[in-house]
């Protein structure tokens, strides 16, 4: 078994984790992966746009989540989770992420469990930025 900060049972949630987007960690993320589409880096190209201003890539706030899975489940969500979530709105730099979850269900079967999660990114007005499941298996 593993050992978890909190109680591994449906409807307990995960740890919540907080995150400042900004414009510098945008920028380092884009040298980083290469992508430096102007959307992201380029304040004037997407002050023209209809999003009005830069936003962080997807992958960031991705990896907020994977963060708050792994400091959840350890290893475990490394070797054998799984993400499916919904881009509902952008981040922008300023913007305060909250990456938050619950237990769904726990299916048991095979030697192992599958633990269901909900999890969610809001921002600081509360709006929903990704919404999705996570999937992981534990012994």
């Amino acid at each position: 078994m593993m050992s978890t900060s909190f109680e591994l049972k449906e409807g307990s949630p995960l740890p919540k984790i907080t995150k400042n987007i900004t414009q510098d960690n945008i920028n380092l993320y884009a040298k980083a992966s290469g992508d430096f589409n102007p959307i992201h880096v380029d304040a004037d190209y997407a002050r023209k746009t209809p999003l009005g201003g830069t936003v962080a890539h997807g992958m960031i706030i991705l990896a907020y989540i994977s963060q708050m899975l792994t400091g959840a489940f350890g290893q475990r969500w490394l070797t054998s989770g799984k993400l499916n979530v919904r881009f509902r709105a952008p981040a922008r730099p300023g913007d305060v992420i909250t990456v938050s979850g619950s237990i769904r269900r726990i299916e048991r079967g095979d030697g192992h469990q599958t633990i269901d999660c909900e999890v969610l990114c809001r921002n600081q007005n509360d709006e929903p930025v990704i919404t999705g499941e996570a999937k992981v298996k534990v012994k």
